[in-house]
């Protein structure tokens, strides 16, 4: 009698199955955490929401703040990839782009698709690190981190006579700054190309030795 033949284990389908999950999941949370902010979202309700079951969201993400932190990577990055904004290919486009108003207008462009993407969210994080220890801390790393992306763009421009490269870095940085956006695009009606436009212009008359 001839022996069954084994199934092979096919774990490139599993590993599929698993990132399809996830991100459900934080598809999930990210309509939650916007309607009903992080403190009165629970790990149940995000369950719920992505229709798995509760456990299947602690194995994934382990808190809510895990939940949150994956989330804020997932749409700053634009995928799941590890790897970070300053070793994205937009970015170091626009660090290795000569033209300097063609930089900062480049620049202006890319943090307007980003901020399409995570603009809610950024407000859900700011809030919640007031309440969660571990969001507080994902909090400083994203002002920390980008204060410094905005740094790194500076390093590469001819500024305006008196400028250094501090105070030309806190200039774009409170322009290009989430905050911002959620003012004019949020609250005031701005269009997203009506922010860009804003921020471009801004940036090259801010800063730029004309």
């Amino acid at each position: 009698m001839a022996r069954p033949v084994k199934r092979r284990y096919d774990s490139t389908r599993r590993q599929a199955q698993a990132a399809a999950t996830r991100r459900e999941i934080l598809e999930a949370a990210k309509g939650l955490f916007e309607q009903q902010g992080y403190a009165a979202t629970t790990m149940a309700a995000i369950a719920s929401e992505a229709g798995v079951a509760l456990k299947t969201v602690y194995v994934a993400f382990e808190t809510k703040g895990g939940v949150l932190r994956a989330l804020w990577n997932l749409l700053l990055r634009g995928d799941e990839g590890d790897v970070p904004i300053p070793e994205r290919q937009w970015y170091l486009d626009v660090l290795a782009e000569p033209d300097p108003e063609r930089k900062l207008r480049m620049g202006a462009h890319n943090a307007r698709l980003v901020k399409e993407r995570v603009g809610p969210i950024f407000g859900v994080i700011r809030d919640a690190a007031q309440v969660d220890p571990a969001v507080a801390g994902l909090w400083q790393r994203i002002e920390t981190e980008f204060y410094d992306n905005q740094r790194a763009i500076v390093e590469t421009l001819k500024l305006k006579r008196g400028l250094d490269v501090t105070r030309a870095t806190d200039i774009l940085w409170t322009l290009n700054h989430p905050d911002v956006w959620l003012l004019l695009v949020g609250k005031r009606g701005w269009s997203p190309d009506e922010y860009e436009r804003w921020f471009a212009d801004g940036a090259v008359e801010q800063l730029l030795r004309r």
